[in-house]
């Protein structure tokens, strides 16, 4: 045996030196070179290993069943379409997502509905006491006795409630707060970090148990530690929100086991979290009389479509510069739709102040949103509403042409099947014609 020396890894790409750095050499990132420690001790040699033991052995591929592996439903149905159906036995997921935004508070809830089956759940926190998660519960309703709660930041201990307990499903909330004493160095650092999921993967793989792991993120948003921790896992899961709306969606980034381009739709409520099983109602406002500047579209979110209104205020600027301002739409992308609006069609908005946003605080980056936002602007400029049952979507070129957009067929069914019996898209080739399908054609 003999004892290894720390040196310094950068915790984006896993680049090591043997002195700090300002920036990595590899991947060129400013002030991710971390000090790391190294496991205690190691093998000064790799030997072959013995025999496998029974039932470990290889197998042709044919030979393998695969009903012990498929998806087991966790109870919260938006979970479940994220994850492509469930959990499947022996998988990893990671969990990330900004502080606040009620990563434990969606787990405590798939746990105890875990629980509520009768099957062992176990809960481990190395962020709160037993007693500040059992009072969580009771707020939230997740009191279940097949709940294990442990509170623990040592990863030997963890593991030995996992041995003693026997869960069908291990929660760790977070991976970021667990240490190894075969390792040096705090918890949270890039060989702590990895020494952890390994440890924990290693007993979801050999136990086939399913184990989830919270993931703190950077400023900017990714996962914090390693890189490498999002290659071990088999599942990567974000969950986002705004501070100042209750709405947050659960995307995955990563998933072996399902599709990569689902969205989950949640609600942030006194009494916890609840899934939005028909998100439609969310992004449209809800006046009775047609006002003008507003224009619906369908957005999709993953292979979700969800209708959106988008809405538009044009006003007689007061300075020489005119403003533009945009909230939830691209504002490159509006000042392109503006200035093909004037050279293509022929609408006067160098003199006036352009205000567009959309309802609900919902973000549109695609292109497909291009043309409710013309028809919202020319609608503002005329000051006339379009109809209730008015809905498009399509790209528009810098020639004036409306494009065809992906999942064309998929917008149109969700917009009928919301009432929308007036669709314009790419059949209307150019912009004059969707002005004139809007009842806008004569001249402001």
């Amino acid at each position: 045996m003999a004892k290894t020396s720390g040196g310094y890894t950068c915790a984006e790409c896993g680049w090591q030196t043997s002195k700090w750095v300002g920036r990595c050499g590899e991947c060129q990132q400013w002030g991710t070179v971390q000090e790391v420690g190294a496991a205690k001790a190691t093998l000064a040699r790799t030997t072959r290993a013995a025999a496998p033991t029974a039932g470990r052995e290889a197998r042709p591929i044919t030979d393998l069943q695969v009903d012990a592996v498929r998806h087991q439903p966790t109870g919260i149905g938006e979970l479940d379409r994220v994850l492509g159906g469930g959990v499947v036995p022996g998988a990893a997921i990671l969990f990330s997502g900004e502080p606040g935004v009620g990563k434990s508070t969606l787990l405590l809830d798939a746990a105890a509905r875990g629980a509520a089956s009768g099957a062992r759940v176990l809960y481990v926190s190395g962020e709160e006491s037993t007693g500040q998660i059992r009072m969580r519960a009771e707020r939230t309703g997740s009191l279940r006795d097949s709940l294990y709660l442990a509170s623990e930041t040592d990863l030997a201990t963890v593991l030995g409630h996992i041995e003693a307990v026997d869960p069908a499903l291990v929660i760790v909330d977070s991976v970021q707060t667990l240490a190894s004493d075969q390792v040096d160095g705090g918890a949270g650092g890039p060989a702590q970090v990895r020494e952890v999921a390994a440890a924990l993967i290693r007993v979801a793989k050999e136990r086939g148990t399913p184990v989830i792991l919270v993931g703190h993120v950077t400023k900017d948003g990714s996962v914090a530690g390693p890189r490498l921790l999002e290659h071990l896992v088999d599942v990567v899961c974000h969950f986002e929100g705004d501070r100042q709306s209750a709405l947050r969606f659960l995307r995955t980034l990563k998933n072996r086991y399902g599709p990569t381009d689902e969205i989950g739709c949640f609600e942030m409520t006194g009494a916890g979290i609840s899934e939005v099983a028909d998100p439609s109602g969310l992004f449209l406002s809800r006046t009775t009389a047609p006002v003008s500047g507003t224009c619906a579209t369908v957005a999709m979110e993953g292979r979700r479509a969800l209708p959106v209104e988008v809405q538009a205020l044009v006003a007689k600027s007061a300075t020489p510069n005119p403003r533009r301002v945009t909230s939830g739409v691209d504002p490159s992308r509006v000042a392109m739709i503006l200035a093909v609006l004037e050279r293509r069609v022929g609408a006067r908005l160098h003199d006036q102040d352009v205000y567009v946003s959309t309802v609900g605080g919902v973000k549109l980056s695609e292109p497909a949103a291009d043309l409710a936002i013309a028809l919202a602007v020319l609608s503002a400029i005329s000051d006339r509403p379009l109809p209730h049952d008015l809905a498009a979507f399509g790209e528009i070129s810098l020639a004036g042409e409306i494009r065809p957009v992906v999942g064309g067929a998929q917008r149109s069914s969700e917009a009928t099947r919301l009432g929308y019996t007036a669709l314009i898209d790419a059949r209307a080739e150019t912009l004059h014609q969707a002005r004139g399908a809007a009842g806008l054609a004569r001249n402001e």
